[in-house]
């Protein structure tokens, strides 16, 4: 399948590494103009210099913080007034690990902040072109956990539900515009975000972090836990006008195998 996005303007959140990442080098080399956003300047310039530009793409990088919706919420208008973009990946670092009994109204407060309030409010931002353009492609990175729970990801677990079923609920009414929105609910991948919860699971269970990654492995039927690019193939194919038809869907992708739709 030749996918094509010559012309396109790409805006993807948490792209200084990990999944975020791996979407965006993808979505340029597929021929998108492609604008990340990070914390990390040092990083994002980095990544903008290596991107390729052999489809006339222009790139660029945003510096954002999305644990300060304040400032996020700021740094993302201004962007706005002076810019658009054909496809939105909506796509944060995840709140602290931890149970149900750890957490706090505070706890869910601030990582309703993080991973919704980010997410409407770009998106908000991002479908005044799209609907004029009568095009768009939004694409949340989301979680398997709002499938089946995981103990040690309370916050997560609430506030990811949120989207999806906001996501569900907004493609239903931008589909007129010939805007699709779909939530990818993420499985096991190699990132630093795996390494951090594998060392608090491996704390909580007594055991040790290379048990936890092997257990994790057993529960994936390819035996193996996903390497980013995959997961950047699934993104750029949903960007595409291949996947004109897919919206409102929930897809779980787990060790680089696509489950269903």
């Amino acid at each position: 399948m030749n996918i094509t996005l010559k012309g396109k303007k790409a805006l993807v959140g948490g792209s200084s590494g990990g999944i975020g990442k791996a979407i965006a080098l993808q979505l340029a080399e597929s021929g998108a103009s492609v604008t990340l956003m990070s914390r990390s300047e040092e990083k994002l310039q980095k990544i903008v210099s290596n991107l390729p530009t052999d489809q006339d793409q222009a790139h660029n990088y945003l510096i954002v913080d999305f644990s300060d919706f304040h400032s996020y919420r700021e740094t993302i208008y201004n962007y706005f007034q002076t810019n658009s973009v054909d496809i939105l990946v909506n796509n944060t670092q995840g709140p602290s690990a931890g149970s149900a009994l750890e957490k706090q109204t505070s706890d869910y407060q601030e990582a309703f902040d993080l991973l919704f309030k980010t997410v409407s409010y770009t998106t908000e931002l991002a479908l005044e072109h799209m609907k004029t353009n009568k095009w768009g492609r939004i694409i949340n990175v989301a979680s398997v956990s709002v499938k089946e729970p995981l103990s040690y990801l309370a916050l997560s677990n609430t506030i990811r539900a949120a989207v999806v079923t906001w996501a569900k609920s907004l493609a239903n009414d931008v589909g007129q515009y010939h805007i699709t929105v779909n939530s990818i609910l993420t499985g096991y991948f190699d990132t630093e975000r795996i390494e951090q919860l594998n060392a608090k699971k491996a704390e909580q269970l007594g055991i040790s972090e290379g048990e936890v990654l092997a257990d994790m492995e057993s529960r994936v039927p390819v035996k193996r836990i996903g390497d980013p690019k995959e997961y950047g193939y699934l993104a750029t194919f949903l960007a595409s006008d291949h996947a004109a038809y897919i919206t409102g869907t929930q897809i779980p992708i787990d060790g680089g195998l696509l489950k269903s739709l």
